[in-house]
């Protein structure tokens, strides 16, 4: 179907492009929140030498920070590919073919960590590096539906509609997968195949929901062919050269993507410090919680993201996009300054709660509505490319919040420190995001699309 025929806020292929985020959740929550990281590192201290060290092709290893080295290294090979990628899916109209590609791609990855046992533990680091990779590219594609598929007025609903039911997915996953491993002794499964068992399940999860996706979504734009004596790496690096030129005719979108960065990292570190921070003991600065309590508040967040996400595309209706963004960077330096002064003695439990809830509130909005900013800020036939540069710091994605973060506790001796750190993030983006001209970026895309 080409642009011509294919509808604008069609609800059913607006539920189809929202069912990938239902179905590709089950890698972020099951895999990178929960399994993968605690069952490689024990892996690895078992194949550990005396020196405590596990070798990766003879490079001495600690064992909990194996999977932390694949993650840089996935995020490092994300900077290189994405934009290239999202060129050439801009020039050749595969926009949806080169999304199943990753996708499946990922998918298949995912189920292949079934088979990560003893001495191949290196095999589940090497297999996610790949797989995150893979979910990174496809979402670049997800993403840069967006403007196609809903129109300006209703692109906040859409997208928070979209995070909504990623988190609703992921965390119908996440609660089976944990019901089953916490019973899977009862049910005569050892803890380790159930862990893998687990793994598995997430690409199955994410391969299975996709193809609701697939026969929904509308290819846009008839494929174009290839210029003689060109292939699509050397047209897509052309593209990418031409986008790099324009720049300077969206200073506004440059803006916002500057101050996306700046929150977004934010956003980013405290999602992946929070367990630390929550498990650490008390004399490091930590709340000292049960394995128990941070499952369940894990949970929680899952489920109270989906209603979040709902309400902040309402809210972006009733006040703006920008305004709504700026209310939840206000509630975020909020939730850093209370963990960092709050939580303290028997009633900490019951404050962790409290917090999650206020996480969960703006966690997928804040998100959701950046992106449908965005798509309102990038010029016609470039979605792709422009998202690639997005995708760099969406999801799981943190550049220097981990660095900062780390610093402070490390020159203070307490992890409330590293985590009140985190608060020039959110500060710097209500410093640089109040100075974007919605308008004007919307008024350069017009002109020179």
């Amino acid at each position: 179907m080409t642009t011509s025929q294919a509808p604008v806020n069609d609800r059913r292929e607006i539920f189809g492009w929202a069912m990938y985020d239902w179905a590709n959740s089950s890698f972020s929550t099951t895999v990178g929140t929960v399994f993968l990281g605690p069952y490689i590192a024990s892996l690895a201290a078992d194949a550990a030498g005396a020196d405590g060290l596990a070798r990766f092709l003879g490079i001495p290893i600690a064992p909990d920070s194996f999977l932390p080295y694949c993650i840089s290294l996935s995020v490092g090979l994300q900077v290189l590919f994405l934009p290239i990628l999202g060129a050439i899916a801009d020039y050749s109209h595969l926009r949806k073919r080169m999304m199943q590609i990753f996708a499946t791609t990922g998918a298949i990855l995912t189920i292949a960590m079934f088979l990560v046992t003893g001495e191949l533990w290196w095999l589940g680091g090497v297999l996610f590096m790949l797989a995150n990779l893979a979910f990174g590219a496809a979402i670049v594609f997800y993403n840069a539906y967006l403007p196609d598929i809903a129109s300006e007025e209703q692109r906040d609903r859409v997208s928070s509609f979209g995070w909504a039911m990623g988190y609703l997915g992921g965390g119908i996953l996440l609660a089976l997968n944990l019901a089953f491993f916490i019973f899977s002794e009862n049910l005569g499964v050892p803890g380790d195949l159930a862990v893998r068992i687990n793994l598995a399940s997430a690409g199955l999860w994410w391969l299975g929901f996709s193809f609701l996706t697939w026969s929904r979504l509308h290819s846009r734009k008839a494929t174009r062919p290839l210029p003689a004596g060109e292939t699509y790496v050397s047209v897509g690096f052309k593209q990418l050269g031409r986008t790099f030129r324009e720049m300077k005719n969206f200073p506004e979108t440059l803006k916002f993507l500057l101050a996306y960065f700046l929150y977004n990292d934010g956003i980013q570190t405290v999602i992946a410090v929070a367990s630390t921070f929550a498990a650490a003991p008390i004399a490091r600065g930590g709340i000292e919680l049960s394995q128990d309590t941070l499952i369940a508040v894990i949970l929680m967040i899952q489920f109270v993201a989906f209603f979040g996400a709902l309400f902040w595309g309402r809210l972006a209706g009733w006040i703006g996009a920008k305004q709504s963004i700026i209310v939840s960077l206000v509630i975020w330096a909020g939730v850093v300054i209370y963990a960092y002064g709050g939580m303290r003695g028997d009633s900490r439990v019951a404050q962790f709660f409290v917090l999650g809830i206020f996480i969960a509130l703006v966690l997928g909005g804040s998100q959701a509505i950046s992106r449908s900013l965005f798509a309102q800020m990038i010029p016609k036939g470039k979605e792709a490319e422009f998202y690639s540069f997005y995708e760099v710091s969406e999801r799981g994605t943190s550049w220097t919040g981990p660095l900062i973060f780390g610093l402070a506790n490390q020159i203070f001796g307490s992890l409330r420190y590293g985590i009140l750190s985190l608060i020039f993030y959110f500060i710097a983006g209500l410093i640089v995001l109040p100075l974007v001209n919605v308008k004007k970026a919307m008024e350069d895309v017009k002109e020179h699309s």
